[in-house]
């Protein structure tokens, strides 16, 4: 199955010059998405995940399928105020400006094999903030994974110390 063909590519959004990947009609296709997600279920397998870590929210969306295939749990990074107990943090710098991520303090036990999905690859700054929480407490990330890469915009450089699993690339 060639998922390339439930990608809607946007022109000029949000802003002239970008090509906006839309990944809404591969979810709305139930044998697209089931497709997709098997996929990293297998990488993940390979791996030896024990426990899947996934960026809000689309992270979620790929993330929490997969968890449940292996029947292994799941662990949300958010946003600041979002999560309701004690967190870790950790601040990056975007092009302007900052962000910041938060994980639940309890959610990764020392040694648990982490892997980090994502719907998207770009620059690689939210996975390595998530790699940075993860690491923070004691976890081993041994994977990445996405349903696409950016490969122009050189995210797999930053994520060099990792293996790095991308569906498709544009």
């Amino acid at each position: 199955m060639d998922l390339k063909d439930y990608i809607a590519s946007i022109k000029d959004y949000p802003q002239e010059g970008v090509i906006f990947r839309d990944i809404t009609p591969l979810m709305q296709d139930g044998e697209a998405f089931h497709y997709a997600t098997s996929q990293i279920v297998e990488f993940a397998k390979k791996i030896n995940a024990d426990i899947i870590a996934g960026p809000e929210s689309r992270g979620f969306i790929f993330g929490c399928p997969v968890a449940y295939e292996l029947n292994i749990g799941f662990v949300p990074v958010r946003k600041p105020g979002k999560l309701p107990r004690k967190t870790v943090s950790y601040q990056y710098d975007l092009e302007y400006g900052h962000n910041e991520l938060h994980m639940h303090a309890d959610s990764i036990k020392p040694g648990q094999r982490v892997l980090i999905i994502d719907d998207l690859l770009a620059t690689g700054g939210t996975v390595d903030a998530t790699i940075h929480l993860v690491e923070e407490m004691g976890g081993i990330v041994v994977g990445c994974a996405f349903l696409i890469e950016l490969v122009d915009l050189k995210g797999r450089e930053k994520l060099k110390d990792h293996e790095v699993f991308s569906i498709m690339r544009y």
